[in-house]
C-alpha cells in the first residue's frame, strides 16, 4: 500500500516527478508502519485520503468529516500525523527540485532554445543588439552582482535534516542519471530506506534556541554545498561563451560575490558582539583555506606530469626548484613539487591566521605564509601558463583554473561580511564621543543643521575623540568595540573581509556623518581615505519618500564627495522591502520603492556618482520576494547599471543553494538579469510612461488607505492578529537568535516584518502579499470606467514592473485558503470582533481575486504558471490537515492545556506548514 502519492491528473512531462514522489511516499509509508505500527499507519492513511478528497471536492460534508477525524486525535496520534505529513512535504520538495534539474537537462540535451534567466539567452540577446566587445568589457569591469545571506528566523529546518535531504536527493538523482542494473536499483532503494528511516527518527525541532555562532556555521555550509565549487564553473562557462562570441579577448574580473550579514548584523540583535563578528570572519577565512588546501592536495595527486615528456616554463622550473619536496621519486614531476610548495605555504597561511584546519601536515612546516591572496594566485598562474605552453590546455582549464578563480573571488576571507546597526544607536554613541571629547555636550538636542556643522567640523579636524572605553555607556562601549574589531579585521584579513556598514532607519544626512566619525576613531577613515562603504538603509514609506532629498543634501557636501571620489565614486543605497510593506501594504510599498529608485537615479546623475542598489528582499512576496530574474528586469531604467546586491533570507537560502545544480542556475540568473537590465534596457527618467505612472500613483493612494484603515485604524485588529495567527507560538520556536520584536509590546509597529509575514502565511491568509489591491482597482475602475480597465490591462501587457506586481500577487493568492483562515479566525473568542475583521479581510480578498482576473484576463489562479500550479496541487492535501490540526492544538494550548506533547505538536505544525509552502517567511 502506498501511503503517500502524487495526484493522478498530472501532465505526461511530469511523470518522472510523480514516480519519484510515489517511490519516496511508499518508503515513508513503509517506515511509518515498521516504526509506529499498523494502527498508526492506517490512521495516517485515512487522514490523507480524507484530505485529498476534500481538496478535490471542496464539499462541506467532506470538510466536516476531515475536521471530526482530526479533532478526535490523541496528542500522540497528532504527533504521528504531523510528522508524517511534514516529512512527506520535505520529500516532495526534494523530488520537485530534482525534477527541475531533470527538465533543465532535458531542455539542453534536446537543443531547445535557452529560456529566460539563462546566461546563454542573455548573451544571445546581447549579440543580436549588438553589444561590442568594448561595451561588454566595460560592463564586466564595473559589475558587482552579490546575493547576501542573512540569518533571519524563517529557516525552520535543522542542519541535520538538511544534510539528510542532500543525501536522499543524491540517491534519487543517481536513479535518474545512472544506468543501473536491477541489483543497483535495489541497493539504491535500500539506501533511500536507510536515510528516510534516519529522517523519521531524527528530531525535527531544535531543543535549544540558535545562537549567532550556530547561524554563522549554518550559513557557511552553503559555501561548502554550492558556492566554492559552482561559482568558478559559472566563470568558466561565461568565459567560454564570451570567447565564442567576441574576437577580442574579454577579461572577466571577480564580479559575482556571495556576501553575508550573519555575525555582522547588530540591528535589534544584542547577541551580535565584537567577539561574535571576529568569530564570523575567522570562520569565513577558515572555510576558504580549508577548500584551497583540499583542492591543492587533489591537484598534487593528479598532476603527475614529468618534465621528460613536457616542456615546462622557466617560471615553473623556478617554483618547482623552490619546493621543500626533495624526494628522488618526484624529481622529474615539477607540477607535483610546485603544488607541495603551494600546499606548505597555504598551511603556513592558515596557521598565521589562527586556523586549526584538519589537513595533511605540510612537507615544510617552516614555509613562508602567503602575504595576500595575490601571491597564491600568482603561483597558480605559473602552473596554468606552463600547462598552456606545452599544449595541456584541458588541464589548464580544469580544476586548476577553477582553484585560481576561487582564490580571485573568495581570497583568504571567503565572503564580504556586512555590518549593520540602527541609526539611533550611532547617534547615542557619537553623542557620548563628542561629550567626552569636549566638542559638544548637547549633541542629541541639536537640530539637523547644527548636527551637520558639528560633525563636519570634527571630521575635518581629524582629532581623536575616543578615550578610555570604561567611561562610555554599555551601548556606546559595545559600538566602539565593534569599530575596534573592524579595524583589527581589516589588518588581519584585508579590507575585502568587512567592506560595508549599513545604517538602519536612515532619515537624515547626519546619520551618515555620524558613522563616518565613528570610523575615523579607529582609522577606518584616514584623511580622505574611507575604508568602509557607508550605506544608508531606507525602510518605511516615509523614509523611501525622503531618500532622494537626503542623498541630494549629502552629495552637496564637498567633503563627502571627496570621500566617494577616493572609493571609485560609487555610493551604495539599501532599500527595505519588508518594513515598507508592513508600513503601507503590498501595492504602495512596491510603488514607493520604484519611485525612490527613479529619484535616486536622477540625484546620482546630477552629481556624476555611480549608484549601487542593495535590495533588502525577503523570502515571501510580502517581504519583496518572488522570482529574481523578473524582479531585476522590472527595476526602473538606470537603476541597475551592472551593480546589484540582494539579500537572500530564511528558507529561501536552502531552497536556492543547498543543491549545487539549482544553486548554479540561480546564480546564473542573477548575472543574466543584471546583464540584460544594464545593456538592453534604455536609460533615462522613464518619461515614456507618464500615464502609467499617474495610474499607479492613484492605485497606490487607494491601496494605502485600504491597508492602513484595516491594519492600523480598525479597533481590535491588533487583538485579532495576535489571536488568529500563531505569532506568540512562533516566538517560542528555536529558529533564530534575534528577538521577534524590536521592543516588548503588542503594537504591530514594534513587531519585526519577518514574524508579521510568517504568521499570516501560517494561517493561510498571506495578507501582506495582496491587501489593498482589490479596493484600489475597484475604485479606479469606478472612476474611470471601461477605459480605466483597458489602461490597467495595457499596463499589464507593456510594463514589466506592473506585470511582476500581478504575477507575484497571483502566486500569493494561490496559497491562500479562506476556509482555513476562517478556522484560525475562530480562535478569536469575541464574536463581534471576529466577524467584523474576518469579513473585512474576506471581502477584500474576493475583490482582489476578481480584480486580478479582470486585469490579467485569466480565469484561474496560476493560469500562467502551470509548473507551480502542479506543485501546489501535489502538496496542498498534505498542508491543509496541518493547518486544521494547528488550530485545534492552539485552542487546547491557549485554554490552559499545558501538555508538552501539545506544545511540541504546535511547533511541528509550524515547521510542516512552512516546509510545504516553501517561502513562508
Amino acid at each position: 500500500m502506498n501511503l503517500f502519492s502524487a495526484p493522478a491528473d498530472i501532465s505526461s512531462k511530469d511523470l518522472p516527478f510523480r514516480e519519484d514522489v510515489r517511490l519516496l511516499g511508499r518508503i515513508l509509508g513503509d517506515t511509518l508502519r515498521e516504526q509506529e505500527g499498523e494502527e498508526t499507519f492506517l490512521l495516517v492513511e485515512n487522514v490523507r485520503r480524507s484530505a485529498v478528497r476534500f481538496r478535490k471536492t471542496q464539499d462541506d460534508q467532506d470538510g466536516e468529516q476531515l475536521e471530526q477525524m482530526l479533532d478526535a486525535l490523541t496528542p500522540g496520534d497528532t504527533l504521528s500525523v504531523v510528522r508524517a505529513f511534514s516529512y512527506f512535504s520535505q520529500l516532495t520538495n526534494i523530488a520537485e527540485d530534482l525534477h527541475h534539474n531533470r527538465r533543465h537537462r532535458a531542455h539542453l540535451k534536446a537543443g531547445s532554445p535557452p529560456k529566460d534567466g539563462s546566461l546563454l539567452l542573455a548573451l544571445d540577446r546581447l549579440e543580436k543588439k549588438p553589444v561590442t566587445a568594448e561595451t561588454m568589457q566595460a560592463f564586466l569591469n564595473s559589475a558587482l552582482i552579490s546575493p547576501v545571506l542573512t540569518a533571519h528566523p524563517t529557516e525552520v529546518q535543522r542542519k541535520s535534516i538538511l544534510d539528510c535531504h542532500l543525501i536522499i536527493s543524491s540517491l534519487l538523482s543517481d536513479r535518474d542519471r545512472l544506468d543501473m542494473t536491477p541489483e543497483d536499483l535495489d541497493e539504491n532503494e535500500n539506501a533511500l530506506r536507510r536515510f528516510i528511516l534516519i529522517l523519521w527518527q531524527t528530531r525535527m525541532l531544535r531543543t535549544a534556541k540558535l545562537n549567532v555562532h550556530d547561524e554563522i556555521r549554518n550559513g557557511l555550509e552553503f559555501y561548502r554545498y554550492t558556492f566554492l565549487n559552482e561559482i568558478p564553473k559559472i566563470y568558466a562557462k561565461l568565459e567560454k561563451q564570451l570567447e565564442a562570441r567576441f574576437d577580442k579577448n574579454i577579461q572577466i574580473p571577480a564580479l559575482l560575490k556571495v556576501g553575508s550579514w550573519i555575525g555582522g548584523d547588530r540591528d535589534g540583535n544584542p547577541f551580535v558582539t565584537h567577539d561574535v563578528m571576529q568569530y564570523a570572519v575567522q570562520q569565513h577565512s577558515a572555510v576558504a583555506l580549508e577548500h584551497y588546501l583540499k583542492e591543492t592536495h587533489i591537484l598534487g595527486q593528479r598532476l603527475s606530469l614529468t618534465d621528460r615528456l613536457a616542456d615546462i616554463s622557466d617560471e615553473l622550473r623556478q617554483l618547482s626548484d623552490s619546493s621543500p619536496d626533495k624526494a628522488v621519486s618526484r624529481l622529474d614531476e615539477p607540477y607535483r613539487r610546485a603544488l607541495i610548495l603551494i600546499y606548505s605555504r597555504l598551511s603556513a597561511t592558515a596557521k598565521q591566521l589562527g586556523h586549526e584546519i584538519s589537513h595533511l601536515p605540510p612537507v615544510d612546516k617552516e614555509a613562508e605564509p602567503y602575504a595576500n591572496p595575490q601571491q597564491f594566485i600568482a603561483d597558480l598562474t605559473v602552473l596554468i601558463d606552463s600547462l598552456r605552453q606545452h599544449g595541456a590546455e584541458y588541464l589548464a582549464r580544469g580544476r586548476l583554473s577553477n582553484l585560481r578563480r576561487s582564490a580571485e573571488v573568495f581570497g583568504f576571507h571567503l565572503a564580504p561580511l556586512d555590518m549593520r546597526q540602527h541609526s539611533a544607536i550611532h547617534e547615542q554613541t557619537v553623542s557620548e564621543l563628542l561629550t567626552h571629547g569636549g566638542i559638544a555636550s548637547n549633541y542629541s538636542d541639536l537640530d539637523e543643521a547644527a548636527r551637520r556643522e558639528v560633525l563636519l567640523g570634527t571630521l575635518q579636524a581629524g582629532r581623536p575623540l575616543m578615550v578610555n572605553l570604561e567611561q562610555y555607556s554599555d551601548i556606546a562601549r559595545s559600538e566602539l568595540n565593534i569599530m575596534l574589531a573592524a579595524a583589527d579585521i581589516h589588518q588581519r584579513f584585508g579590507r575585502a573581509a568587512l567592506p560595508n556598514h549599513i545604517i538602519s532607519k536612515t532619515d537624515a544626512v547626519s546619520d551618515m556623518l555620524e558613522l563616518a566619525l565613528m570610523l575615523q576613531q579607529v582609522r577606518l577613515l584616514e584623511a580622505d581615505a574611507l575604508h568602509v562603504n557607508i550605506i544608508p538603509l531606507f525602510e518605511t514609506i516615509e523614509d523611501l519618500r525622503s531618500c532622494g532629498p537626503i542623498m541630494d543634501e549629502l552629495f552637496a557636501i564637498p567633503y563627502y564627495r571627496q570621500l566617494l571620489a577616493e572609493r571609485g565614486n560609487t555610493q551604495e543605497v539599501m532599500l527595505g522591502y519588508s518594513d515598507s510593506n508592513k508600513d503601507g501594504g503590498y501595492v504602495t510599498a512596491n510603488w514607493e520603492l520604484y519611485k525612490a529608485e527613479l529619484v535616486l537615479v536622477n540625484v546620482f546623475a546630477k552629481y556624476g556618482i555611480e549608484l549601487r542598489l542593495f535590495h533588502g528582499r525577503g523570502g515571501t512576496v510580502g517581504r519583496g520576494g518572488g522570482p529574481s530574474y523578473a524582479a531585476i528586469l522590472a527595476q526602473p531604467p538606470g537603476s541597475v547599471n551592472g551593480q546589484i546586491r540582494i539579500t537572500e533570507q530564511g528558507e529561501v537560502i536552502s531552497s536556492k543553494y543547498s543543491n549545487p545544480e539549482i544553486g548554479q542556475r540561480n546564480l546564473e540568473t542573477l548575472i543574466a538579469a543584471t546583464m540584460e537590465a544594464t545593456l538592453l534596457h534604455h536609460h533615462g527618467d522613464d518619461s515614456t510612461m507618464p500615464e502609467f505612472h499617474r495610474i499607479m500613483e492613484a492605485l497606490s493612494l487607494d491601496a494605502f488607505a485600504a491597508y492602513r484603515k484595516l491594519v492600523y485604524e480598525t479597533p481590535g485588529f491588533t487583538e485579532y492578529f495576535f489571536t488568529a495567527t500563531p505569532i506568540r507560538e512562533i516566538a517560542e520556536l528555536n529558529i533564530g537568535s534575534r528577538p521577534s520584536a524590536r521592543k516588548a509590546s503588542d503594537r504591530i509597529e514594534d513587531l519585526r516584518a519577518i514574524p508579521w509575514v510568517f504568521s499570516w502565511g501560517l494561517n493561510r491568509t498571506l495578507l501582506p502579499g495582496w491587501l489593498g489591491f482589490g479596493s484600489a482597482v475597484k475604485q479606479f475602475i469606478a472612476r474611470e470606467g471601461e477605459a480605466g480597465l483597458a489602461q490597467l490591462q495595457a499596463m499589464y501587457r507593456e510594463w514589466a514592473f506592473f506585470r511582476g506586481l500581478m504575477s507575484n500577487m497571483d502566486m500569493v493568492l494561490s496559497k491562500t485558503d479562506m476556509g482555513i483562515a476562517s478556522r484560525y479566525a475562530g480562535l478569536v473568542e469575541d464574536v463581534e470582533l471576529r466577524e467584523r475583521i474576518f469579513n473585512a479581510i474576506h471581502s477584500e480578498w474576493e475583490d482582489t481575486v476578481e480584480m486580478l482576473f479582470a486585469v490579467t484576463g485569466n480565469t484561474t489562479l496560476l493560469q500562467d504558471n502551470p509548473a507551480f500550479a502542479r506543485s501546489l496541487l501535489t502538496r496542498s492535501p498534505y498542508i491543509d490537515p496541518l493547518n486544521h490540526l494547528q488550530v485545534s492544538l492552539l485552542e487546547r494550548h491557549r485554554a490552559g492545556e499545558d501538555n508538552e506533547l501539545v506544545k511540541r505538536a504546535i511547533h511541528l505544525t509550524i515547521n510542516g506548514i512552512a516546509t510545504g509552502l516553501r517561502n513562508s517567511g
